[in-house]
């Protein structure tokens, strides 16, 4: 099986093209094996690019644990890329399929190949069953939550994925590592849920650091990039623009007057292989 590494501000996945690559049946087993840092490629998960009858290609996005994902923003404008670079389809503007509908993506190229990519992520969800979250408010927010001898003040946001953004004075470790494992398992979530923590620099500016259910902690999360950016606006602490400094490097969100988050970011890739296993 042939495949791609890409990554997204560090956000890394295994990306494999499935209009030639024939895939084993069980697909949970082949994203853990190729997720292993240490006995496979690695990276967060593995990311299937996929024909689709209603976009230009369809993406289908598993977690280093094997469970599948709605959706993945870094993971999405790294297929962009290769959609692109690989003329499958080679348009400024692209569909991309995913399990929370069809995106469409902007290609910025460089040289005959995409180098930034501008998402339109879609409006967000803030209904709290619909995220899914048993909090209460549309959206939650600051909602207490009970997590390791602590009342945390949440906001609750789903971006076709669930994410619960705490906004601390410092993002440290122990936020990150001690409370986000907590928070992913947490009973007010039932489909489990991603968990950004935030420290706010300007009403333009932010520093995050996420748990991303299935896979600890990443570079980056695209879409709890947005969806911290949509909880930072509703809490009053930025503007409906701002530049959010993840790990593995900057994304552009804007939460635009008509609803609609727009991220943009790069795109790279990094190599090729073929995986025997």
């Amino acid at each position: 099986m042939k495949f791609t590494k890409m990554h997204g501000a560090g956000n890394d996945y295994v990306y494999v093209n499935c209009f030639e690559e024939q895939l084993p049946q069980d697909i949970p087993a082949l994203a853990r094996a190729v997720s292993d840092r240490h006995t496979g490629i690695g990276g967060d998960g593995l990311i299937l690019i996929c024909p689709s009858e209603q976009g230009d290609a369809r993406m289908r996005m598993f977690n280093a644990d094997g469970s599948e994902s709605e959706m993945c923003g870094n993971g999405i404008r790294c297929v962009a890329k290769y959609v692109f670079d690989h003329d499958i389809a080679r348009k400024e503007e692209l569909k991309i399929e995913t399990g929370a509908g069809v995106l469409t993506l902007q290609v910025f190229a460089e040289d005959g190949l995409a180098n930034r990519v501008r998402v339109n992520m879609g409006k967000p969800i803030l209904n709290g069953p619909d995220i899914p979250t048993t909090l209460e408010g549309a959206p939650p927010l600051k909602a207490p939550l009970e997590v390791g001898g602590k009342t945390l003040e949440v906001t609750c946001v789903s971006m076709g994925n669930p994410h619960c953004i705490t906004f601390v004075d410092e993002v440290t470790d122990e936020w990150v590592h001690g409370i986000g494992p907590q928070i992913e398992v947490h009973p007010a979530f039932p489909n489990r849920v991603n968990a950004e923590f935030i420290q706010i620099v300007s009403r333009s500016e932010m520093i995050m650091r996420v748990w991303e259910r299935g896979s600890g902690e990443t570079q980056a999360c695209g879409t709890g990039a947005c969806a911290s950016a949509v909880a930072a606006v509703l809490n009053g602490l930025t503007d409906r623009t701002v530049l959010c400094h993840l790990p593995g490097g900057d994304l552009t969100l804007e939460w635009a007057e008509t609803g609609e988050v727009y991220m943009t970011g790069p795109a790279t890739e990094v190599f090729h292989g073929e995986w025997t296993s």
